[in-house]
């Protein structure tokens, strides 16, 4: 199996200097089908606060991604006309109402009253 390798001569002297391996010594190790040795990464583990920090983050990041169902009334003639224009652009007319509305409140688009 031939595979094309990208090769950046900075971050092979970065990587000898942190880590004191090379990118020819781990491409002969693959190679020749050698093991390669664990390397411990530079970074100093994270303190458990930090690491809850970064984990509650996450889950707060994660949960605004999260869909909702709701019950919202329109009059037909509206919801007609949203169907119609939906049908135009080929999506489903909930998606088209979803994306207004993200469109709305993350300040796309403006309302003329």
């Amino acid at each position: 199996m031939n595979k094309i390798i990208r090769w950046d001569e900075e971050k092979n002297q970065l990587l000898q200097l942190q880590r004191g391996v090379s990118f020819e010594e781990i491409l002969d190790k693959i190679e020749n089908k050698e093991p390669i040795d664990r390397l411990v990464h530079p970074n100093k583990p994270l303190a458990n606060d930090e690491k809850t920090a970064y984990q509650n983050y996450a889950k707060y990041t994660k949960s605004l991604q999260e869909k909702r169902q709701i019950t919202i009334r329109f009059s037909v003639s509206d919801l007609a006309a949203i169907k119609a224009k939906s049908k135009e652009l080929g999506i489903g007319y909930q998606n088209l109402i979803q994306t207004l509305v993200h469109s709305y409140a993350t300040g796309k688009i403006k309302l003329e009253m």
